[in-house]
């Protein structure tokens, strides 16, 4: 037996098997967001995917596996998203504005789409809350612990806690606007307006 074959035959197989797997994740969350949990069923995304119905299973044995991987990829997919954008937050006195805009993009988009649809059908449904609930508790974690640091902000203080944790609830908020109308102008107006405040907020603590 030629093991270097055998082991150069499976690389290749390994890499089309991750290629796949990343189109059905793809695939998961544009169904999500375009038609819901309720149109996000494995023939749909098999076939968004351009991958047969078997194969999407053989990734994904239930459609429950498939939703919360594409939740778990969509969790992924901000850290990551996150970290890049920490690096490019730039100093000195537009700085609180640029990480409250980072934080509203953080939550916007496809991803934020139908992770909010995620959330709606977890609403109803026990044992997807169940599974739902510490992803984005996670996400969450992430982006207020990036706040902080970003801002040097001292959370001994009373009242700063709350102050990040409402800019991560309006950010919430502004994204469920968006997701009926194109909210960017006012979106715009309130992300300067809420950068201010905040800055007013953690001074005040000084």
């Amino acid at each position: 037996m030629d093991t270097a074959s055998g082991v150069s035959d499976r690389e290749p197989r390994q890499e089309r098997s991750r290629a796949t797997r990343a189109r059905l994740l793809d695939a998961a969350v544009g169904c999500l967001s375009e038609r819901g949990v309720a149109g996000a069923t494995v023939g749909a995304v098999a076939e968004r995917a351009g991958v047969s119905r078997g194969a999407a299973q053989h990734h994904f044995p239930t459609r429950e596996d498939l939703l919360l991987a594409a939740l778990r990829h969509i969790v992924d997919s901000r850290g990551a998203d996150l970290s890049r954008r920490v690096e490019s937050v730039p100093e000195g006195p537009g700085r609180t504005e640029a990480v409250v805009q980072m934080v509203v993009d953080a939550f916007s988009g496809t991803g934020f789409n139908a992770a909010l649809q995620l959330w709606a059908g977890a609403a109803s449904d026990p044992a997807l809350r169940e599974r739902v609930i510490p992803l984005e508790e996670q996400v969450g974690r992430e982006v207020h612990r990036a706040v902080v640091d970003l801002l040097g902000a001292d959370e001994s203080v009373p009242g700063t806690r709350e102050a990040v944790q409402a800019t991560l609830d309006l950010a919430r908020g502004l994204g469920l606007a968006n997701l009926l109308t194109d909210d960017g102008p006012r979106r715009r107006h309130i992300v300067r307006q809420w950068a201010r405040m905040l800055d007013q907020a953690l001074a005040a603590g000084d």
